[in-house]
């Protein structure tokens, strides 16, 4: 079989490739899925089952499943070159198969935490993974369209299974039949990457023998700050995460302190995320032909700004509208980010380099839940909001003097 692999002829491009692209982009989806079971309803299940009141407490699950997701992202970079993208691939799915059983049984909320360390490691190790080999089969053209097909498959499923969450939470209860959804996913998810997924390492080497980028010499340095176009992009995808988890773990709070009920819950936090993926299938598209630079700055400059409106919103339409906002801000910067990284770094340095973009972008979910946490349990929700968004706007800022 390796035989017949180093033989045969590799090409690069979407339309070479396009049977494993497919594949590719729907294991994706179930990866999103994954993290929209929690959505909608975590936030419920803590003040329910657990009498959890304090936002810090609630958030908990945000933090680690940032941190464990951020440090796998970084690893899966590392190693995709040495054990495999498929092979990593395969894993993150066997460990994310246990999460929607904990999440079901769970006694207490400490297996509530277990089960978002072993699904920030799944979404690492998949998510990371589908996107480098996406990336590896398509070469240098249509990186941004490629991206955002991944990430839309990604995000659209995670705004459908935010909502199928809250719809069946308030027919059935918060447990167990909400995370039935998760066994299925897990298991597809799998069983397809296991049998019907092969390896890229070959794509790598044949894109490299005309590859004209630099080698970095300094990898995790340049792309967390030194290298001004990697290290722009790189704090604009920690601050777009870092608001993403204000949004996951505040936004229901705020909904229900305005007097929303479950299921109007559902529908507003499924607005965001439904957008975010839709938007990228355009997006996506338009990062192979416009600066990035621009459109990384209008996207955070739009999230700041809707996210800023959120303390202000009242009726469904407001907050509708507003999610609105708040996805096509997201959607343009998301598959803009990873495109761009990919077009700064060699093809031999490109998975440890999105690695490390990854890396910190997946921490801003941490430091978005401790920080809206505490913000909300000292000054309220209002100024948890307010301090995000203006955070949000920093960051446009940044891209717009930074980066090149």
């Amino acid at each position: 079989m390796r035989y017949y692999q180093l033989k045969m002829k590799v090409q690069l491009g979407l339309k070479e490739n396009w049977r494993q692209f497919t594949l590719l982009v729907i294991i994706n989806g179930f990866v999103g899925g994954m993290v929209g079971l929690e959505r909608t309803i975590l936030p419920q299940i803590a003040e329910a089952d657990f009498g959890i009141a304090a936002k810090t407490a609630i958030l908990s699950f945000i933090v680690v499943f940032g941190i464990s997701k951020a440090i796998t992202n970084y690893y899966t970079g590392v190693w995709a070159n040495q054990i495999g993208r498929k092979n990593l691939l395969v894993i993150g799915w066997l460990l994310g198969l246990p999460v929607p059983l904990i999440l079901i049984y769970a006694s207490s909320w400490n297996w509530i935490i277990a089960a978002n360390i072993l699904l920030g490691t799944n979404q690492g190790l998949t998510w990371s993974s589908t996107v480098v080999m996406k990336i590896d089969l398509v070469g240098e053209k249509n990186r941004g369209l490629v991206m955002g097909l991944n990430e839309s498959a990604g995000y659209l499923a995670v705004g459908i299974v935010a909502f199928l969450t809250g719809w069946i939470a308030s027919e059935y209860g918060l447990r167990p039949y909400p995370f039935y959804l998760g066994i299925v996913f897990a298991i597809i998810g799998l069983l397809a990457s296991a049998f019907l997924i092969k390896d890229t390492r070959h794509h790598v080497k044949e894109e490299t023998k005309t590859s004209n980028v630099a080698l970095l010499k300094k990898i995790f340095r340049e792309t967390s700050w030194t290298n001004p176009n990697l290290g722009s992009i790189t704090q604009a995808g920690l601050v777009n995460n870092l608001n993403d988890g204000m949004i996951w773990g505040l936004l229901p709070m705020l909904l229900t302190l305005k007097g929303f009920d479950l299921t109007e819950t559902g529908k507003i936090v499924a607005v965001y995320p439904v957008i975010w993926g839709l938007g990228q299938l355009i997006t996506g598209k338009l990062a192979d032909h416009l600066a990035k630079k621009s459109m990384l700055f209008w996207g955070m400059l739009l999230q700041g700004l809707a996210i800023m409106a959120l303390i202000f919103a009242q009726s469904l339409f407001n907050f509708v509208f507003l999610g609105v906002i708040l996805g096509l801000g997201t959607a343009i910067v998301y598959p803009t980010f990873l495109a761009a990284i990919a077009d700064y770094t060699h093809p031999q340095q490109r998975a440890q380099s999105i690695g490390v973009f990854r890396l910190w972008r997946d921490l801003g979910y941490a430091i978005g839940a401790v920080t809206t946490g505490l913000t909300a349990d000292i000054f309220g929700i209002y100024a948890a909001v307010l301090l995000i968004g203006g955070f949000t706007l920093l960051s446009s800022l940044i891209i717009k003097l930074r980066m090149r």
